[in-house]
């Protein structure tokens, strides 16, 4: 065999089987139900996170819009605020003595009193607001597009982006997000995946796939997309729900066997 083909084949062979090529496997996950709890059937959740016991949720839609402190365990609303009809209410996350919230498309979010829930002031940005967490020291913010926004959490402005990927190839459509170990836990809008997101590089780490949630679940026929992660770091569980959903759903990650 001519010299050159054989230094080539050699090349081909490392470039297939070798480390660079291991290291673009990004690991997959199912899930295994720990316990169910009831979500109310009329609340198009847009975003949830849970804080010393209970959960925190908002709601969407013009003129049905709202945030939430519910009781897990049993779904209750324990206090409300309905948000003006003219905002499509989006994600939420608390910081110190206070809550804010996205609207979708009016450029425009709201600070509330934590305990309290009264209004205490607006915010502003570009383009659309899809979801918050926070990593304890910024929030981080979605906005549909393949992008994540870390915002400094008293004055809001934006300090920083990531770009969302996926073997070199943008994510797009990322929508509730929650910060969980580390890592930014991302609901793939209009699908069951959630992508587990390295916060510095903006890779994608991990794929759990949550096809079957619903399975066996009565009063499923007007769901809309899954959307909702919340973590209870205490007790190291993650919940998670959608839109119109009748149950929040405790799991516990499985990674799946490879395929190698």
């Amino acid at each position: 065999m001519d010299m050159r083909l054989l230094m080539l084949t050699a090349a081909l062979a490392a470039c297939a089987c070798g480390p660079a090529s291991q290291a673009e496997m990004v690991p997959e996950y199912t899930y295994q139900v720990v316990h169910t709890y009831p979500h109310d059937r009329t609340a198009f959740t847009e975003g949830l996170f849970y804080w010393k016991g209970v959960l925190y949720e908002s709601t969407g839609l013009e003129g049905q819009s709202s945030v939430r402190k519910v009781k897990l365990e049993t779904g209750e609303v324990l206090q409300k605020h309905d948000v003006p009809e003219a905002y499509f209410g989006e994600g939420i996350i608390n910081w110190k003595d206070k809550m804010y919230q996205l609207t979708w498309q009016t450029e425009v979010g709201f600070i509330y009193d934590f305990a309290t829930f009264e209004q205490k002031g607006d915010f502003h940005y570009k383009g659309e607001g899809w979801a918050l967490t926070t990593d304890g020291k910024h929030l981080i913010m979605s906005d549909g597009t393949p992008q994540l926004r870390f915002l400094d959490p008293e004055t809001l402005a934006e300090q920083s982006r990531i770009t969302v990927t996926d073997n070199g190839l943008p994510v797009a459509n990322l929508n509730e997000v929650e910060w969980i170990k580390g890592e930014i836990f991302a609901n793939i809008w209009k699908t069951f995946k959630i992508a587990r997101i390295h916060p510095v590089t903006g890779k994608v780490v991990g794929w759990i796939d949550m096809t079957g949630i619903l399975n066996g679940i009565p009063d499923t026929q007007d769901v809309d997309v899954l959307n909702g992660i919340a973590y209870d770091a205490e007790q190291d569980r993650i919940f998670v729900t959608g839109k119109y959903y009748p149950k929040i759903f405790e799991i516990k990650l499985i990674k799946k066997a490879s395929l190698r």
